[in-house]
């Protein structure tokens, strides 16, 4: 194993408040020294945080960084994701991560995409090959989903429909990752598919994040985290030794890089990424 700066990634949110802005502008001058190949930028529920989305996007590019936003389908028109495209391609930036999203609360219409394959296959008849367009992979099975196979046809679709890559969902247990990934080359999938992945650094958190996401802890796991209680410097070490060996084994097993889910904290990741390439 001997990954590259570039082979590392890192995901943000955009913050609510002035004071989360410039925390995330701090994150991001710290992760920026690690040379990753792009920050990723995401896109709430409907185009909740379309706004402040676009803002942080802009920001990045100004920088001088290579950016992808995340483009929800959930709620949006041809029209709009056209105004986008447009905007984003204007701007220079040539990376996207194309989702379906999730429906908002009390939000009717679903708008004219269903699938994230009809969001890809429109990115592509629009914008043709400008984009280098990121799609989501589950190794342990969209919690919508009505079965693994279902899923993963799911995924077969969006590639056919011009995907470049894919992120997953964060996960913990390696070996769902690699059996992905082999279900996904034995359907035809040839396309670079990247373990997302989320540092631990709070319990409570993770476990709420994960129930609603459908992210297994793994049972011995969640007694360990548990188990710390309020001890968090001995509860970050834990994870930092969890993940950082999970981050290992996957890229000695092939994976083609790895994608942090940063929630805007540089410490975390880059201490990750630090101690993986140090190995």
């Amino acid at each position: 194993m001997n990954p590259r700066s570039t082979d590392v990634s890192f995901e943000f949110f955009p913050p609510n408040t002035p004071e989360g802005l410039q925390k995330l502008r701090d994150t991001r001058q710290q992760l920026a020294a690690l040379n990753p190949g792009f920050f990723s930028v995401t896109y709430g529920a409907g185009g909740a945080t379309r706004d402040k989305s676009l803002g942080v996007v802009d920001e990045i590019a100004a920088e001088g960084h290579a950016v992808a936003p995340h483009l929800s389908c959930v709620g949006a028109t041809r029209d709009s994701v056209a105004e986008l495209l447009d905007r984003w391609r204007n701007s220079g930036i040539r990376k996207l991560v194309a989702l379906r999203g999730d429906l908002p609360s009390g939000m009717v219409d679903a708008g004219e995409f269903r699938y994230a394959s009809d969001l890809v296959e429109f990115v592509r008849s629009h914008s043709g090959d400008w984009f280098h367009i990121e799609v989501a992979a589950y190794p342990e099975v969209h919690p919508q989903a009505s079965s693994p196979q279902a899923d993963l046809n799911a995924f077969v679709a969006k590639v056919s429909a011009g995907a470049d890559s894919a992120i997953t969902q964060y996960f913990f247990n390696g070996d769902a990752y690699f059996r992905f990934v082999d279900a996904a080359h034995a359907a035809g999938v040839s396309v670079p598919i990247v373990p997302g992945i989320m540092p631990i650094t709070n319990y409570t958190q993770l476990a709420r994040f994960s129930d609603a996401c459908g992210a297994e802890i793994p049972r011995w796991m969640r007694l360990r985290l548990a188990a710390f209680a309020d001890d968090t410097a001995s509860l970050r070490a834990f994870g930092h030794d969890v993940v950082s060996a999970l981050c290992a084994r996957l890229l000695d097993g092939g994976a083609p890089g790895i994608h942090f889910y940063t929630l805007n904290q540089a410490g975390p990741s880059r201490a990750l990424w630090q101690s993986i390439r140090a190995s």
